[in-house]
């Protein structure tokens, strides 16, 4: 098949540091490039994913995040790039409401945030015309009637990551500086557990600046290590060492792809039971969910969990082949003319792979 992909405007595909929707589209198109299939990717210039590209696209726009302009100039050019693709997989929000893209060429879309009011009222609209793609099933719960074709859990390249010891007597917290992520309760929960916390953050947005500035910086002491961003070798450096990776989480997250990074590296998580969560975590096994009071004392507990354990889920249920192969799984049949109906089992989905 000839995929076309398109990722949004405003972050390189593969991201630098922060960018989990990037994460995912870098692994596709180098998953579907490694099944066989040829690849063209729609990104910003300064993308070093190793497929051929979209030319003429636009410079990545830092601080443009959901500027209605820019995604739509982006997603012009984009399509005019993509004619002659057989399906075309959109991870942008107003592309497949496009009304120029290839005709008969089957669309797919992947919803990677929250399922709101107005999103919904969008993804319905979408779905009139193409495939829906959800990211874990607390995401389509919220508004049950929007029709959802697949549910896929996200995946990574586990092999890149390196297994870490878990030694280094810290718990750790990746994510962006906002109330949603838990960092205000991350830190209350290490002092809690006599653990200290390192810190790696996201905040290039003026109101993810303002928050860590107002909220956060005041709070921090001797029991905190804040490290700032970091890119990936050394977020899988402080994760492996981790001792648990906290993510008390304060909203319902579509998918935690930091959960699954931390597994990869061995480290149990300790977090929330809201969102995805509990579709990625197994309580008692390869970690511990639950209310904000329990997780002081779930971080001891963490520390008997096997690591070993926790790297074999990541290898089982949430590595890049899994995820592109339920991709392809349903990418031929669009092609084929036999769009499949609702949402499957995920075991019989895994039969049919």
């Amino acid at each position: 098949m000839r995929i076309g992909l398109v990722a949004g405007p405003w972050i390189p595909v593969p991201p630098v540091t922060y960018g989990g929707t990037e994460r995912v589209v870098d692994s596709l198109a180098r998953g579907f490039r490694g099944a066989g299939h040829e690849v063209l990717l729609a990104a910003s210039p300064e993308s070093s994913c190793p497929v051929p590209r979209v030319p003429g696209m636009r410079p990545a726009e830092q601080g443009g995040l959901n500027c209605t302009l820019s995604e739509l100039s982006h997603v012009v050019r984009a399509y005019k790039g993509l004619q002659d693709a057989d399906v075309i997989h959109d991870h942008t929000i107003a592309g497949p409401l496009y009304l120029h893209r290839p005709d008969r060429v089957p669309m797919v879309t992947t919803m990677h945030g929250p399922l709101t009011a107005d999103s919904a009222d969008i993804y319905r609209a979408i779905a009139r015309r193409g495939a829906v793609i959800a990211i874990s099933r607390d995401q389509t719960s919220h508004v049950p009637d929007v029709p959802v074709t697949r549910v896929i859990h996200h995946g990574m390249n586990v092999s890149s990551v390196p297994v870490g010891s878990g030694t280094g007597g810290y718990l750790c917290f990746v994510g962006r500086a906002c109330p949603d992520k838990g960092l205000l309760e991350a830190i209350m929960i290490a002092r809690e557990a006599g653990m200290p916390l390192r810190i790696a953050v996201k905040m290039r947005e003026s109101e993810e600046l303002r928050y860590f500035h107002e909220v956060i910086e005041p709070l921090l002491g001797p029991n905190e290590d804040f490290v700032g961003e970091v890119d990936d070798a050394a977020k899988y450096k402080l994760m492996g060492e981790a001792l648990a990776f906290l993510n008390p989480i304060q909203w319902s997250e579509p998918f935690g792809l930091v959960m699954i990074e931390a597994l990869a590296t061995g480290t149990p998580v300790v977090g929330t039971a809201v969102g995805s969560a509990p579709e990625i975590i197994d309580h008692g096994r390869t970690g511990f969910l639950g209310r904000i009071q329990q997780l002081a004392g779930f971080v001891q507990e963490a520390e008997g969990l096997s690591r070993a354990a926790c790297r074999k889920v990541a290898e089982d249920r949430f590595s890049e082949e899994r995820m592109v192969n339920e991709h392809l799984w349903l990418f031929e049949r669009l092609v084929a003319g036999e769009p499949p109906a609702g949402v499957p089992d995920t075991a019989r989905l895994h039969q049919n792979l």
